[in-house]
């Protein structure tokens, strides 16, 4: 029996509730296929950071790397600065492991209704890049408390950051069905965007059998709106990588059914994988939280560490939940966070049989 240390963050409001959830779902796929999980459960929270100060143990990051993969719900509070959780906790780790790669499905889910007229499926992959961009540490403020009080913040690109995303990109819409399309603002950003267009490109000659086309952001946005189903890989920078992905998974159904995995694809560290939907504080407590998007995050994991069957297997297991009409609120439905995560349960055992033998 393979095995795996997962390293396990509930994080705040209803990452305590979906992660049981997303748990419960991979530990019953795995016992079909027969790979073991061995779970190590952290109470690194905003309930931490008011006890000591910080989000994690200053050797948190060398507890993270002993492990085979990271498992993380959701985090953030009213009342703590989301600079303090994400900086202290999220954004370390992505930068630490070379967590370059944010991956972001986004498809028609079985019985949710989508913002289309019509009955276009959608199935896109986001790719973002996760490590640099607009989302940097260089900058500052000056004159603090003075009326002319002004602060500075840096975008940073690499030819190096941005050659390596825009090549995961093409290698991934080569596996699909060959067409990328690259966000930019080249008309108005006049240095960075510029340049992140000229490395795509030429990252990009490499791959002949991929089309690239680049479109500028505001209309990109745009287009996933009315017209989502035309799209298959899109590549994009750290901030416009993240809007566009909250965006689409809104336009799919919701964002509570949407996951993503932080990925270093050399394997050198754990990749880290949580739903989109973030921690949800007017929800938190009634139980109706939607498990999808952590349930998925867990195929995700299965599928990187490289149990590609055991991720299809509950992939179509929440699928074929979805389309029996056990939805959560968001979702359009009445069903509470349990009930869905023991009908995803009940229908990884009734699918056993397509994915074993």
């Amino acid at each position: 029996m393979n095995r795996h240390s997962i390293a396990v963050i509930a994080g705040d409001g209803i990452g305590q509730e979906v992660m049981p959830a997303g748990m419960a779902a991979v530990d019953a796929v795995c016992a079909v296929h027969q790979i073991g999980l061995d779970w190590h459960e952290l109470d690194w929270n905003s309930d931490y950071y008011r006890a000591h100060g910080r989000m994690m143990p200053v050797d948190g990051l060398d507890i993270l790397g002993e492990h085979d993969a990271i498992f993380l719900g959701a985090v953030g509070v009213p009342g703590i600065p989301d600079v303090e959780t994400l900086w202290g906790l999220l954004i370390p780790i992505r930068r630490h492991f070379e967590q370059y790669i944010n991956l972001r499905p986004v498809k028609s889910l079985p019985g949710v209704p989508t913002s289309l007229r019509g009955n276009q499926p959608i199935d896109l992959v986001i790719v973002r890049e996760n490590n640099e961009g607009e989302y940097s540490e260089v900058g500052g403020r000056i004159y603090r408390g003075l009326p002319e009080e002004a602060a500075i913040q840096e975008a940073v690109f690499t030819r190096h950051g941005v050659a390596r995303v825009a090549r995961f990109a093409a290698e991934l819409a080569g596996q699909r069905r060959g067409h990328l399309t690259s966000a930019t603002k080249s008309n108005g950003i006049v240095h960075t965007m510029p340049f992140w267009d000229e490395v795509v490109r030429a990252t990009l000659a490499d791959y002949p059998g991929v089309e690239l086309r680049s479109e500028l952001i505001d209309a990109l946005a745009a287009s996933l709106v009315l017209h989502p189903e035309r799209y298959d890989v899109i590549v994009a920078s750290n901030l416009f990588g993240d809007i566009l992905s909250d965006l689409a998974g809104a336009v799919a159904g919701s964002i509570g059914a949407a996951p993503s995995g932080n990925l270093d694809p050399t394997g050198r560290h754990p990749s880290m994988f949580e739903p989109v939907h973030g921690s949800a504080p007017d929800i938190a407590g009634q139980g109706i939280a939607n498990p999808i998007g952590q349930i998925w995050s867990g195929a995700m994991m299965l599928e990187t560490l490289g149990h590609t069957r055991a991720a299809a297997h509950l992939q179509s297991s929440f699928e074929s939940v979805l389309a029996d009409g056990v939805r959560t609120p968001d979702l359009g439905g009445q069903a509470t966070t349990e009930q869905v995560t023991q009908a995803v349960v009940a229908a990884v055992a009734a699918l056993a049989d397509q994915y074993v033998g």
